[in-house]
């Protein structure tokens, strides 16, 4: 296994597949861990040399589908952080009595380009560390 290579890393962690597999909020932070954000080796070459892991929203969706392994796709997660009034789906629905944003925060989702606690550990205990993305690079 190449020790730069964070998606073989995460396939070889017996115990990170499980949250994954176990846990949609884990799943769905971890997909968006990857959005808009570079993951680093904490390796001195690999910071000097700016050698940076990332992925696109639809590549970290298809991921997170694929170490399921529930026969899922990139669209399970795809844009999974903008719903409850963050974005795409907002609003309180007075008909149904349902608030999205409710929902959402019940659900422990969080938007993408967001790095929980959580999973900064579970990474760095991999030996990776988040650098966000210039914001002309987004």
């Amino acid at each position: 296994m190449d020790d730069r290579d964070l998606v073989e890393m995460i396939w070889q962690t017996p115990w990170m597949l499980e949250k994954i597999r176990t846990r949609q909020d884990y799943a769905q932070n971890l997909y968006a861990a990857f959005c808009n954000m570079q993951w680093c080796k904490r390796e001195m070459w690999d910071i000097l040399k700016e050698e940076y892991w990332s992925c696109s929203w639809r590549g970290a969706g298809g991921l997170v589908a694929e170490w399921q392994g529930k026969g899922g796709d990139y669209m399970d997660w795809y844009c999974s952080g903008m719903s409850g009034g963050f974005g795409l789906a907002g609003g309180y629905d007075e008909e149904t009595e349902v608030d999205p944003q409710a929902e959402f925060i019940a659900k422990k989702y969080v938007p993408e380009g967001t790095v929980t606690d959580e999973i900064a550990q579970d990474l760095d205990r991999l030996g990776w560390f988040p650098i966000p993305r210039p914001k002309d690079d987004i």
